[in-house]
């Protein structure tokens, strides 16, 4: 049985007086609780500074890890600020890598919407810098000296990421990969 569509059911309760409709958009974007959750006015002192500029949209101030070594079968919470330059057109992600320093361990990857899925890189204003943390946590039985953890922002329907315009200031891969931070494990 196929049904008429839903404006003229809508029409047809209307006319009837059996109900009454009320159409209202749905909210678009961050309300101003979630920007203010997902930015800072104020960077505090961080352990990682940085600098590396992405597709000349964003500037990766620096970031903090806690603690500052990763505890063998624990976990390290990571948190950036990434300053806005330009309007973002695309609702980026934010990957992440975590690779063993040595190469002994198989990559884990920490991809996320930024600012816990609060504030989509389109919603960013110029001037602006957000916060974004994520957790960095071993499996079982890892035992790395240290990881390298390597990010960027990656735009998931095209597969492409903002490149590092200033590539020969900031440790990277060429490919699109900032190395954030080389973080102890263990003890």
């Amino acid at each position: 049985m196929r049904l008429p569509p839903l404006n003229v059911l809508l029409s047809a309760f209307v006319l009837l007086g059996t109900a009454s409709a009320c159409i209202v958009e749905a909210p678009g974007g961050a309300s101003p609780e979630e920007r203010r959750a997902a930015t800072v006015t104020q960077v505090p002192p961080l352990a990682i500074r940085s600098g590396a500029n992405l597709g000349g949209k964003v500037e990766v101030v620096g970031a903090s890890v806690q603690p500052g070594r990763i505890p063998t079968g624990d976990q390290a919470r990571v948190t950036v600020f990434l300053k806005v330059l330009q309007p973002l057109e695309e609702d980026y992600l934010v990957f992440v890598h975590v690779e063993d320093a040595d190469g002994r361990m198989e990559r884990l990857n920490v991809d996320h919407k930024p600012a816990g899925g609060l504030y989509p890189t389109t919603q960013w204003k110029v001037g602006e810098t957000v916060k974004d943390e994520f957790v960095i946590a071993l499996p079982q039985g890892a035992t790395p000296r240290a990881v390298n953890v390597w990010m960027g922002l990656w735009e998931p329907r095209n597969d492409s990421r903002l490149p590092i315009t200033n590539p020969q200031a900031v440790r990277n891969d060429g490919k699109g990969r900032l190395l954030l931070a080389q973080v102890p494990v263990g003890g």
